[in-house]
C-alpha cells in the first residue's frame, strides 16, 4: 500500500474516533471484503483464482446545517485484494451533497440513477454473474450532478446529469433519470419497481425497467432492456445503431441461515448467461457463499464457466 494509501487510512479511522466523541452526526467507516476461490474457465482455458468481488473501504456523515438542511458526503475505494501492483486502491463513489425538504442534491464522482434503479434485483452482483456482463447501463461516472426528490406516497424521482468533461461521456452530455416505487431491500415494502432511461451516457440510449417482490421467503425479480450505442468513444456520432432487447429474471428463498439463488439473463444479439448458488450467514455481517455462472456469447465458440466459494464480511 502506498504512503498516499495509508495516510487516508489512519486520517479515517482518527476522524472517525474524534467525531464520536465529539459531534453528534458521527463519520461512519465502512466498507466489506468479498474474496472468492474459483474457476474461470473463458476459451476452454480454465484458470484458478483467488480474487476479490468489489470489496471496498469507504467513510461517509451527514451534518446538520439548520433544522431544515443537512449536509452529506461519501468517500469510498474499491480494495482489490487480488491486484499483483499492490496499488489496489480504486475510486468508486465519492461525492458531497445537500438535503433537506426539497430533496437531496449531490456533485461529484456516482452510480447514475439508471444503475441506482435496478435495487437488489441482480442476485449475482459484484459476481462473475453480474448483470452488467450483457447489459449496459451500469455506470459510474465521475463528473456528476444528482438530485432525488423527497418520497411521495412510496414514490421518488431521480436524475443524474453526467458532464461532457468526463472522459467516459466521449466528449458528450448525458442525461439519466428514474421513477422508483417502494423500498429496493424490501423491508419497508414488499415491491420494489422502477422505470428509467439513459440518454448517451457512457455512449448509450438505455431503457429499463426493473420489479421485484417478496412473498414470504420467496423473493421474485425481473427486468427489461432496450440498449443501443449512440456515440463511440471518439465522440462521434453512431449512425444506424440498431436497437438490442433483453431481460433477466431471478429469484431467491431463505431457508432459516441459507439463501438458494438462481438467474437467467439473455441480451439479443449478445448472448445469454444462467446462475445458481447460495449462502450461508454465520452471523449478521458474515456468509459463507457458493455460486455457478454459464455464459453464452454468440460471438464465442466455447461458453464461459465460472464456480466459486467465498466469504464476505461486512463492517
Amino acid at each position: 500500500m502506498n504512503v498516499f494509501c495509508k495516510t487516508l487510512l489512519a486520517s479515517a479511522l482518527a476522524t472517525a474516533t474524534l467525531a464520536s466523541a465529539q459531534a453528534a452526526d458521527p463519520l461512519t467507516v465502512y466498507g466489506k471484503l468479498n474474496v472468492t476461490a474459483q474457476s474461470n474457465d473463458v476459451d476452454g482455458d480454465a484458470t484458478t483464482t483467488i480474487q476479490s468481488n468489489a470489496s471496498r473501504f469507504g467513510v461517509k456523515g451527514d451534518f446538520e446545517l439548520s433544522p431544515s438542511l443537512e449536509a452529506f458526503y461519501t468517500v469510498e475505494y474499491e480494495v482489490d485484494t487480488g491486484d499483483s501492483a499492490k496499488e489496489n486502491f480504486k475510486a468508486r463513489n465519492q461525492f458531497v451533497g445537500l438535503k433537506g425538504n426539497f430533496g437531496a442534491f449531490s456533485v461529484g464522482r456516482n452510480d447514475t440513477m439508471l444503475k441506482v434503479s435496478q435495487g437488489k434485483v441482480d442476485q449475482f452482483n459484484d459476481l462473475s454473474g453480474d448483470l452488467k456482463n450483457l447489459f449496459k447501463g451500469e455506470n459510474r461516472i465521475e463528473q456528476t450532478a444528482t438530485y432525488i426528490t423527497p418520497a411521495f406516497s412510496g414514490f421518488t424521482l431521480g436524475v443524474t446529469y453526467a458532464a461532457e468533461g468526463a472522459s467516459s461521456q466521449y466528449a458528450q452530455d448525458g442525461f439519466s433519470v428514474a421513477a422508483m416505487y417502494g423500498d429496493a431491500k424490501l423491508k419497508k415494502s414488499p415491491i420494489f419497481a422502477s422505470v428509467a432511461y439513459d440518454a448517451d451516457v457512457k455512449g448509450y440510449g438505455v431503457v429499463r425497467a426493473t420489479v421485484q417482490g417478496k412473498i414470504a421467503d420467496l423473493v421474485l425479480g425481473g427486468m427489461y432492456q432496450q440498449q443501443e450505442a449512440t456515440y463511440t468513444k471518439l465522440g462521434e456520432a453512431v449512425v444506424g445503431a440498431e436497437s438490442k432487447t433483453g431481460y433477466l429474471l431471478s429469484a431467491a428463498y431463505t431457508i432459516e441461515a441459507i439463501v438458494l439463488k438462481a438467474q437467467y439473463q439473455d441480451m439479443e444479439d449478445l448472448g445469454d448467461s444462467w446462475s445458481v448458488g447460495g449462502d450461508y450467514k454465520l452471523g449478521k455481517p458474515t456468509k459463507l457463499f457458493a455460486f455457478y455462472t454459464n455464459r453464452s456469447l454468440e460471438a464465442e465458440v466455447n461458453d464461459e464457466k465460472y464456480f466459486g466459494f467465498g466469504l464476505e464480511h461486512k463492517f
